[in-house]
This record gives structure tokens, C-alpha cells and sequence, in this order.
């Protein structure tokens, strides 16, 4: 499991920004992908982070957050980037 937060940031104040005290860390080892815009597709993402918030997750890849959903195989879909900015991307929850 990979623990490469941003500077400044540790899980515990994750969980209190988002004011999830659950939100975890979950493994890399997942599928993730985001919706191609107008499309029925999909691009693969390498995200170096994923945070769960029940059920709901942040996945940075490329140094941007993107904001998705756990399916109940363990993969990640995503809808949109919500910008580089932790603090901004959990407020969009």
C-alpha cells in the first residue's frame, strides 16, 4: 500500500478534512479507469494514491485527483478530475 500523500498531509488529516474518520488508504493493486467524456470508453489510470471515503475515492494519477466509485470487484471507476489540489478534490465529495 502506498502512503505518498501530498506534502502535509498524513491520513489522519485526511479524515479530518473530509470528516470521514474511516477514510483509508486502499491498495494499488485495483483496476482504475475514468470515463472518457462522451464516450462509452475508458483510459486506464496509474494513480499512485487511492482514498476511500465509503465508497467513494480519490485517485491521484498524473498529479491530479480523480473522484470515482468502487465496484464490488475492487475496481475503481471514475467519473472527472477534481483539479491537483487534495483540499479542493475532498471538498467535492
Amino acid at each position: 500500500m502506498n502512503t505518498d500523500l501530498p506534502d502535509g498531509w498524513t491520513i489522519e488529516r485526511v479524515r479530518s478534512v473530509s470528516g470521514d474518520a474511516e477514510a483509508e488508504l486502499l491498495s494499488l493493486e485495483r483496476l482504475v479507469v475514468v470515463e472518457q467524456v462522451g464516450f462509452a470508453d475508458y483510459d486506464v489510470l496509474q494513480p499512485d494514491v487511492i482514498l476511500s471515503f465509503h465508497g467513494l475515492c480519490l485517485a491521484r494519477a498524473d498529479a491530479e485527483w480523480f473522484m470515482g466509485e468502487l465496484e464490488a470487484d475492487g475496481s475503481l471507476i471514475c467519473w472527472a478530475s477534481y483539479g491537483s489540489d487534495l483540499a479542493e478534490a475532498i471538498r467535492g465529495l
